[in-house]
């Protein structure tokens, strides 16, 4: 499998996550197929391939005790990566889904990797009461990091996502500290898709993960408005809110 990977993405693999690959057992979290390239039933489809998370990690360039946020839990195996790499107890994860968390911390559990705190956050959000983060990993694409993300990362961190929507890239930013004459080629440039006040840093890929989602819009939730509403009242009857009394998701507090 180690050769596999490093020959699908083209280098060799960097000493720590090459050492978590061998000490973290994927068929842990993976009963199906756990060395496949794609998902193979309903709960795989939450686990990345082994070579997207080796991309990810390897963007993310974790030290042993940094701090980390991983937004996304899955079914754990990259959680249980970093665990390895920075120590269980600096590695924080959240999720949307209720059921991905349950999954994820029976699955760390039974491999070791207890001391992992996962919760049922909207990711969007944080968690801001461990920040700051030295790294923060999105395992769901979005065009960039949301605000709260970006707030709650440590000085001198990194954030690592998949960036894009139908196309996607593995981008890593860094805040932009540099002076204007002497910013790195590319930070000032058009091109740079990093938010404003920092720089891209490095980019692999392509890949092809989920967008992120915030609450109303995970898993069982109707996406559409109108049916929504219409089922809510027809199960609240006189007690159900009017349309326009509904709470929006309100995109500019989360970007």
């Amino acid at each position: 499998m180690i050769e596999g990977l490093e020959h699908q993405i083209g280098e060799p693999l960097g000493a720590s996550v090459l050492t978590a690959l061998k000490r973290v057992p994927r068929d842990a979290f993976v009963d199906d197929a756990p060395y496949a390239t794609g998902a193979s039933d309903e709960t795989d489809a939450r686990a990345l391939a082994p070579a997207i998370v080796v991309r990810l990690l390897t963007a993310l360039a974790v030290n042993e005790g940094d701090d980390v946020l991983v937004v996304g839990a899955g079914v754990g195996y990259s959680v249980a990566m970093l665990a390895e790499i920075a120590g269980a107890r600096h590695v924080h994860a959240v999720d949307i889904d209720r059921e991905a968390v349950s999954i994820a911390r029976s699955n760390l559990s039974a491999a070791g990797y207890e001391a992992v705190l996962v919760d049922r956050r909207d990711g969007a959000n944080g968690l801001p009461e461990y920040a700051p983060y030295d790294r923060i990993l999105l395992e769901a694409a979005v065009v960039e990091p949301p605000r709260a993300l970006r707030e709650q990362l440590a000085d001198g961190g990194r954030i690592v996502y998949p960036r894009g929507t139908t196309t996607q890239t593995i981008a890593a930013i860094e805040a932009d500290t540099t002076d204007t004459a002497d910013t790195a080629a590319g930070a000032d440039s058009p091109s740079d898709e990093a938010p404003p006040s920092f720089v891209t840093v490095e980019t692999a890929g392509p890949v092809g993960l989920r967008p992120m989602l915030v609450d109303g819009e995970q898993a069982g939730v109707e996406r559409n408005r109108t049916r929504r509403e219409d089922a809510e009242r027809a199960e609240q009857g006189h007690f159900a809110k009017h349309g326009w009394e509904q709470e929006w998701i309100d995109w500019d507090n989360q970007l």
